[in-house]
Order: structure tokens, then sequence, then C-alpha cells
């Protein structure tokens, strides 16, 4: 992967899939595993709050709602959807 994009770079309203995690990052917060934001998973970047603030994002059969803090985001690697 060339340049990967993270989910903190996807625009509002734009449907992506997890690729993985960034590997250049120590820990990886099981916050994110426990949320169920797993590789293969299709997520919609539906606000994202000013000045780095969290990104409120949707995935999943069962259309779950969670806010994601930048860091975050920074750490899940996507491709957009055709």
């Amino acid at each position: 992967m060339k340049n990967p994009l993270t989910l903190f770079d996807i625009p509002d309203g734009k449907k992506v899939k997890v690729l993985g995690y960034d590997d250049k990052v120590l820990e990886m917060p099981t916050k994110i595993l426990e949320m169920g934001i797993l590789p293969e998973t299709e997520v919609v970047v539906l606000h994202r709050a000013p000045f780095s603030g969290p990104l409120y994002v949707e995935y999943g059969e069962e259309d779950t709602c969670v806010a994601l803090r930048s860091e975050e985001a920074k750490f899940i690697l996507v491709e957009y959807i055709d």
C-alpha cells in the first residue's frame, strides 16, 4: 500500500471499507476492536467535529453510530468503496 488512506482522511458522507490498522502505532487501541471496527467492515463518516474533534461514524449491519477521536481515526486504514 503506497499512500494508504486513514479514516481521518475521509470526508463526511463517504463510505469506505476497513483494510486494517497502521502498524507504525506500537499499541493498537483495543477500543476499536471491542467496538467491532474490524477489517472488511464498511464505515460511513457521518460528521466530524471542528478543531480535530471526534469523527462520528456509522458501521455494521445494525448501523451502529459511534464517535472516534482523531487519533483513533488516524490509526484505521481504509479504501473507498466503488
